[in-house]
C-alpha cells in the first residue's frame, strides 16, 4: 500500500474496504496478525475526513529496520473528500505527537511504537522531491522517509534548527517574512497566529489571512507583471503562458525567517518563484498554465510541501528541534530553487513571537466573570418567574418541538 505521510496528524489508518479510489485495501479477514480493538474513530482534516475501527497488526520494514513490530492501524470504512479521484495513495501516516492521537492520546503512534520496540532514535527525516519539479541531482521524484537518523546523502550544506514550541503538531516559531528581500514589516504575531507549523500533509504554503494579504500585494508589487487576474491569488483560476517562456523569472524570492536553537539568532529559508508557481496544466502543444502555491488559512501559518520540498527537513524529537538543510533534488533545469542563509540578529523582534497561555489568562478572567454575572442574573429571574403562579396553560403545537438536527454544529475541524 502506497502512505501519504503526514507530519500534521497522529493515526495511522490505511483503506479497510473497496473504495472507488483507490486500488488496493487491506482485508483484516485475511491477515492472521489482526486484532481489533473494536473502537470506532474518526478523523478530521482540514480537507475531508474519515471513519473507521482501530486494531493491532504486525509490519516489517524492507529497509533498514530489521524485525517485525506491533502497531496501532486504523482501518478505513468511510470517507468523505479523502481519497479522491486519481491519488496515488491507500492510506495515511501520521507522524506528529500523540497529542493529536484520535480518539485519544492514549493511542500509541506508529513511530512512537517503532521507538519503543526497535529502539532506533527518536528522529525521523523527509526529503520531499515534488511531483512538479524533475527529477535532478541526486534525489527522485518521491523523496525520502528516513525513520530514526539523518541521511547524509539527502542534504547539502549545513543543518540549521529550529525549537519546536509545543509537542502536538511541529510547532515552530517564524519571526518574519521577506518578499524579494524586502521585510513585509508586520509584527511577528502575526505569523504565529493560533500557530506556525511544519505540515507535510498541507500541499500549499498556508498563511493566516492578514499574512497572506500582505505577501500577495508585495508579489504583486514586485513581480513584473502590471496586471494579474485576482483569481489567480485566490486559487479559482489558473495562469497560462508559451512553453517556450519561463515565467519564474517574472517573480520574487519568499524567504521565512525562524529562530534559532540559540534564541538571539535566526536564519531564513528561502524558496524561489519556481517552487510557488506550480506547473499543473498544458493545453494544447503550445501554453503551459501554473498554480499559485500559497492560500490563507483561518487558524495556522502551514510550512507545507510548497516550501519543504526545497529542503531536507529533519524532526529531531529527542532535542526537540526541526532542521532544515538544502535539498539536492530542489533544482529546475540544474539550478538551486531553495536557499538556506544564517546567522542573523534577532535584535529587531520581540523575545517571544508565540502568544502564551498566560497573555490571554487575563481576558480569559474577566470573560468568565461576566459569563458567571450573566449565568446569575438569569438563574435569578428563572427563579421569579417560578415563583410567579401560571395565569394560563400552552398547549404545544408541532412547530414548537426543537429539531435536535437543526441544533447541531456542523464541520468542527480541528
Amino acid at each position: 500500500l502506497n502512505i501519504l505521510v503526514d507530519t500534521g496528524s497522529s493515526n495511522f489508518a490505511v483503506a479497510g474496504v473497496p473504495d472507488p479510489d483507490v486500488t488496493s485495501y487491506f482485508n483484516t479477514a485475511l491477515s492472521s496478525t489482526y486484532k481489533s480493538q473494536g473502537i470506532d474513530v474518526t478523523v478530521k482534516y482540514s480537507q475531508g475526513s474519515w471513519t473507521g475501527v482501530l486494531g493491532t497488526d504486525v509490519i516489517t520494514i524492507p529497509k533498514g529496520i530489521y524485525g517485525s513490530y506491533t502497531i496501532n492501524i486504523a482501518t478505513i470504512l468511510e470517507s468523505e473528500n479523502f481519497f479522491l479521484p486519481g491519488v496515488k495513495w491507500h492510506g495515511i501516516l501520521g507522524l506528529a505527537y500523540n497529542a493529536l492521537a484520535k480518539p485519544s492520546s492514549s493511542v500509541e503512534t506508529f513511530f512512537d511504537s517503532l521507538v519503543r520496540q526497535a529502539k532506533i532514535p527518536n528522529i525521523f527525516s523527509l526529503q520531499m522531491c515534488g511531483a512538479g519539479l524533475p527529477v535532478s541531482g541526486s534525489g527522485t521524484n518521491g523523496g525520502s522517509l528516513v525513520l530514526g537518523g539523518i541521511e547524509p546523502s539527502l542534504y547539502k550544506g549545513d543543518i540549521w534548527y529550529t525549537p519546536i514550541k509545543e509537542e502536538w503538531y511541529y510547532q515552530v516559531e517564524i519571526l518574519k517574512l521577506e518578499v524579494g528581500g524586502q521585510n513585509l514589516e508586520l509584527d511577528c504575531r502575526e505569523y504565529n497566529a493560533d500557530k506556525a507549523i511544519v505540515d507535510s500533509g498541507t500541499t500549499l504554503l498556508r498563511l493566516p489571512q492578514k499574512v497572506f494579504t500582505a505577501v500577495v500585494q508585495a508579489i504583486a508589487r514586485t513581480s513584473l507583471i502590471q496586471e494579474f487576474s485576482s483569481g489567480f491569488w485566490t486559487g479559482s483560476q489558473l495562469a497560462c503562458w508559451d512553453k517556450t517562456e519561463r515565467p519564474w523569472s517574472l517573480f520574487p524570492k519568499l524567504s521565512i525567517y525562524l529562530r534559532d536553537e540559540n534564541s538571539s539568532r535566526s536564519f531564513r529559508i528561502s524558496v524561489l518563484p519556481q517552487l510557488y508557481i506550480q506547473p499543473i496544466l498544458g493545453i494544447g502543444e503550445n501554453l503551459q498554465c501554473y498554480r499559485f502555491g500559497i492560500s490563507s488559512s483561518t487558524n495556522a501559518l502551514v510550512i507545507g510541501a510548497t516550501v519543504m520540498e526545497g529542503f531536507y527537513v529533519i524532526f529531531d524529537r529527542a532535542q526537540r528541534r526541526v532542521g532544515f538543510a538544502v535539498s539536492p533534488c530542489a533544482e529546475v533545469d540544474g539550478s538551486p530553487v531553495s536557499e538556506i542563509e544564517g546567522p542573523f540578529t534577532t535584535a529587531d523582534v520581540a523575545s517571544n513571537c508565540v502568544s502564551s497561555i498566560s497573555f490571554h489568562e487575563p481576558v480569559l478572567w474577566i470573560a468568565s466573570y461576566a459569563l458567571m454575572s450573566l449565568c446569575g442574573i438569569i438563574l435569578l429571574v428563572l427563579i421569579i418567574l417560578l415563583l410567579i403562579p401560571p395565569r394560563c396553560q400552552h398547549r404545544y403545537t408541532d412547530n414548537d418541538v426543537v429539531n435536535d438536527e437543526s441544533s447541531l454544529v456542523r464541520h468542527r475541524w480541528k
